[in-house]
C-alpha cells in the first residue's frame, strides 16, 4: 500500500524547485556499495552517478571494485577502492576511518550507502563530520538469524535522513518492520536504460543469432521465465503450469545460470522429464543480449514464490512490449497492470498460471499489439532511468536544503 509522504509512482517531477544557493551550486555526493560486479544496485548506482556528473556535481563511488568500475570513468565519475563489502567489525570501523577521511579530504556533502555492511560505516564517519547521510532500502533483507541480532543489523538502512525505498512495497516493509516513519520515507521505483530496452533498437539479426543458439523451431509460441536458477524464482512452478496447461505447440526458455547450484538445476531437469515435457522446456545459461531475448519471445513469466522488492524483469519485458504473467505479491502490483499489460497470479500456484497463460495464448494479434503499446508507454511513463535520477536528485536537494542534523 502506497506510504504517506512517499512518492508516487505517477508523480509529477517538480520542475519549479528553487536553485540551490551558490555556495552549493555543485554539491559532492559520495555512493558507497560492495562492490561493482552486476545486478540492479550496482546498475542504479553507475546509472546515478552519470547523471550527477553530466548535471556538474562532483560524483563519487567507493566500493571493493569489479568490471563496472570502467563504465564510471567513461561518464565523468569517480570510483574509489575500499573493502566495503567486509562484514567484519574491525574492518567496519576501519572503513569508517578511510571514508570520514574522504568527507573532510573531497568535503563531500551527501553519502549515500546502498548495503548494510557499507551504511554502517558511512553512517559512523556521517555522524562524525557532520555530512549528511542517506540510504537505499533495496530488500527485505532476512531477518532470522544471529540469535536475533540480524534486525538490528538491518537497521542500519533506516538511519538515512531520508530513506529511499525502491518500491511501496518496500517502504510498507520499512515501516512495518522497523518503525520507519513514513514521512522520512521516499519511494524511488528503479528504472531501465531506455535505449537498450527499445524492440526498434533491436536488430532481426540479433534475434536470429540467439534463436539459432537457442535451437527454436519457426511456428511456435515461446514463453521466458528470465532469472538464475535458484528455487524463489519458481521454475518449477512454470514446469508444472506447463504440465497442466498441455500444449505442444509451445516452447519455454528458462534463462539464467544456476550459479553453482547444480543441484537445483538436476531437480528442474527431472521435473521436465517426469512432466514429458522435454520437447516443451529448454534450459539455457545467461544470455547477454536480454533485449534480443524479450523480442524473441511472446510472453514473459515472473513466477517468483517470493515477494520481488522491485520486479525488473516485468518492467524490462514490458519495455519491449511483451505481456507479462507474474504472481501477485511484493512489487508487482506497481509495475505490471492486470489486463492491460499482463496478469497477476497467486504465488505458488501452477493452476492459476497455467490459467493465465491460456489466456494470453487466445489473445488475437491485434489484442497483443494494443497490450504492448500500452505497456511500452507505461514503463517508458514511469521506469526510466532517467526518471529514477531525477526523482533521487530531487531527494538529494531536499536534504541538502535542510541541516544535516534534520532526520
Amino acid at each position: 500500500m502506497p506510504m504517506d509522504n512517499a512518492v508516487p509512482i505517477d508523480a509529477p517531477l517538480d520542475d519549479t524547485r528553487q536553485p540551490l544557493p551558490e555556495a552549493a551550486a555543485a554539491p559532492v555526493v559520495l555512493q558507497v556499495l560492495p562492490a561493482l560486479v552486476t545486478g540492479g544496485v550496482e546498475r542504479g548506482t553507475v546509472d546515478l552517478a552519470a547523471a550527477l556528473a553530466e548535471a556538474g556535481w562532483t560524483s563519487l563511488v567507493a566500493s571493493e571494485g569489479g568490471p563496472m568500475t570502467r563504465e564510471l570513468t567513461r561518464v565523468g565519475a569517480e570510483h574509489i577502492t575500499l573493502p566495503l563489502a567486509s562484514k567484519n567489525p574491525l574492518v567496519i570501523r576501519r572503513n569508517a576511518d578511510r571514508l570520514a577521511a574522504i568527507i573532510a579530504g573531497r568535503k563531500v556533502d551527501i553519502l549515500h550507502a546502498r548495503s548494510r555492511a557499507p551504511a554502517w560505516s558511512a553512517w559512523m564517519a556521517a555522524e562524525r563530520t557532520g555530512c549528511h547521510f542517506l540510504t537505499t532500502f533495496h530488500g527485505t533483507y532476512n531477518t532470522s538469524g544471529w540469535f536475533g541480532l540480524k534486525n538490528r543489523y538491518n537497521a542500519i538502512m533506516t538511519r538515512g535522513e531520508r530513506v529511499i525505498a525502491i518500491s511501496d512495497f518496500i517502504a510498507e516493509h520499512a515501516r512495518r518492520v522497523y518503525g520507519l516513519a513514513p514521512d522520512r520515507i521516499r519511494v524511488v521505483h528503479r528504472g531501465i536504460d531506455m535505449n537498450r530496452f527499445d524492440p526498434a533498437r533491436v536488430s532481426p539479426e540479433r534475434i536470429i543469432q540467439l534463436a539459432q543458439k537457442w535451437r527454436l523451431p519457426d511456428g511456435y509460441r515461446v514463453i521466458m521465465l528470465p532469472g538464475r536458477l535458484t528455487r524463489w524464482k519458481g521454475q518449477s512452478v512454470l514446469i508444472e503450469a506447463l504440465a497442466l496447461l498441455g500444449r505442444r505447440d509451445i516452447r519455454c526458455l528458462l534463462v539464467g545460470s544456476d550459479q553453482g547450484r547444480t543441484g537445483y538445476r538436476e531437480e528442474l531437469e527431472q521435473l521436465v522429464r517426469r512432466r514429458d515435457l522435454g520437447d516443451v522446456v529448454h534450459l539455457t545459461d545467461e544470455c547477454g543480449d536480454m533485449p534480443a531475448a524479450y523480442m524473441l519471445t511472446d510472453a514473459v513469466v515472473s513466477a517468483s514464490t517470493d515477494p520481488e522488492a522491485f520486479g525488473r524483469v516485468a518492467v524490462e519485458a514490458q519495455a519491449m512490449g511483451r505481456p507479462v504473467i507474474a504472481t501477485a505479491h511484493g512489487a508487482t502490483g506497481e509495475t505490471v497492470l492486470p489486463g492491460r499489460t499482463g496478469w497477476l497470479t497467486p504465488p505458488g500456484d501452477p493452476h492459476a498460471l497455467a490459467q493465465a497463460l491460456d489466456r494470453f495464448l487466445a489473445l488475437s494479434a491485434d489484442e497483443r499489439a494494443g497490450m504492448a503499446e500500452i505497456a511500452i508507454q507505461h514503463v517508458r511513463a514511469n521506469f526510466s532511468k532517467e526518471t529514477m535520477c531525477a526523482r533521487t536528485m530531487a531527494v538529494y536537494e531536499e536534504v541538502l536544503s535542510r541541516p544535516s542534523s534534520d532526520g
